[in-house]
């Protein structure tokens, strides 16, 4: 069984830190959907789901943005 990514983990210790604008710079460069998937779920078991508006809106728009299909492959 994989390890477990430490990246929701690190992400969200910057939001209770009280800085999300480096929070949704890392959730921009998410190295996959599973791994926002995990931040989700560790955002719903802190109860902070919807505390931050862009934070959550950031998650949205890089989980869509990794489940395209993309259009061209670079040769």
């Amino acid at each position: 069984m994989a390890r477990p990514s430490p990246w929701p983990d690190k992400v969200l210790a910057v939001l209770r830190a009280g800085n999300p604008a480096a929070a949704i710079a890392q959730i921009k460069v998410a190295p996959s959907v599973r791994d926002l998937r995990a931040l989700e779920k560790a955002l719903a078991a802190a109860q902070l789901g919807g505390k931050w508006r862009d934070v959550d809106q950031a998650i949205a728009e890089s989980l869509q943005a990794l489940s395209a299909p993309r259009l061209h492959r670079s040769p």
